[in-house]
């Protein structure tokens, strides 16, 4: 069986909810897997559950969870919306993956600083999947600091089967595009 993880790559607010929902819509047998959604699952439910400090390592394990059933029970082309900053656990999902015969993609939204300071600025996005901070203006200075620290790293080409890199909004549909044709010849 021959399937696509696509995993995004990215900082707050760079577009990769909206372009996991846009390859869903057009990639055949997908589903997408957010990380957002299970924050916000734990925040309503599980809340004196979460770490007080470091890691949430508690969302990781709902995400693995999750992950761990739509590779072994389903047939899903699988769409990991996160931001997967993180080289270590970004290459640890990929050789999971890899290592159950699924073809790796890896989008990697290099957005500028400037426009995701307005889009955070302008942002309606529920702030219910917060832990640590208290909006997403902390969560993008957040990440660009670790960038500073090389915390967190940019991805390479190499860590998947096929790389994509998107630096505005009008680069998304050819990079679909070029996905859908991948799957086509799987």
């Amino acid at each position: 069986m021959n399937r696509l993880v696509v995993v995004t790559v990215g900082k707050t607010q760079s577009g990769k909810t909206t372009f996991a929902r846009s390859l869903e819509a057009q990639l055949h047998n997908s589903v997408v897997i957010d990380q957002d959604n299970h924050a916000a699952f734990i925040n309503a439910h599980y809340k004196s559950l979460r770490p007080k400090e470091g890691p949430n390592t508690l969302k990781y394990a709902v995400t693995q969870t999750i992950v761990d059933y739509a590779v072994n029970q389903t047939e899903f082309n699988l769409i990991l919306c996160n931001s997967n900053l993180a080289r270590k656990g970004r290459t640890d999902v990929l050789d999971y993956v890899r290592g159950k015969g699924f073809m790796s993609i890896l989008i990697y939204f290099d957005i500028p600083d400037e426009v995701l300071q307005a889009r955070v600025a302008e942002s309606r996005r529920s702030k219910e999947i917060f832990r640590s901070a208290s909006t997403f203006v902390e969560v993008l200075a957040r990440q660009q600091s670790a960038a500073c620290r090389s915390e967190m790293a940019a991805p390479k080409a190499d860590e998947a089967d096929h790389f994509f890199m998107i630096s505005r909004s009008e680069d998304v549909p050819a990079v679909i595009g070029k996905i859908i044709g991948i799957a086509e010849r799987l």
